[in-house]
């Protein structure tokens, strides 16, 4: 099995959580239009002003993704 990658977006400020919310619903419309081999998205709210999106890629996709969509960063993802 390949390792997939978790490419991450920070969000800051009192919006963050609805501004990664909103992040998702693009990182879906990407999955769909670049059929990438993984649909795995969500967000996280870490605090009342932090919030992340996340997209899972397999590694070989990592580097065409992050290229194109400009993660904040990444790391191993294990389900």
């Amino acid at each position: 099995m390949e390792r997939q990658i978790k490419l991450i977006w920070d969000f800051r400020g009192p919006a963050a959580l609805k501004t990664a919310e909103h992040h998702v619903k693009h990182l879906n419309e990407f999955i769909i239009s670049e059929k990438t081999a993984l649909s795995i998205t969500g967000f996280k709210e870490i605090n009342d002003m932090y919030s992340i999106a996340f997209m899972v890629v397999e590694e070989r996709e990592m580097i065409t993704v992050r290229d194109l969509l400009k993660p904040h960063r990444g790391e191993v993802y294990t389900p």
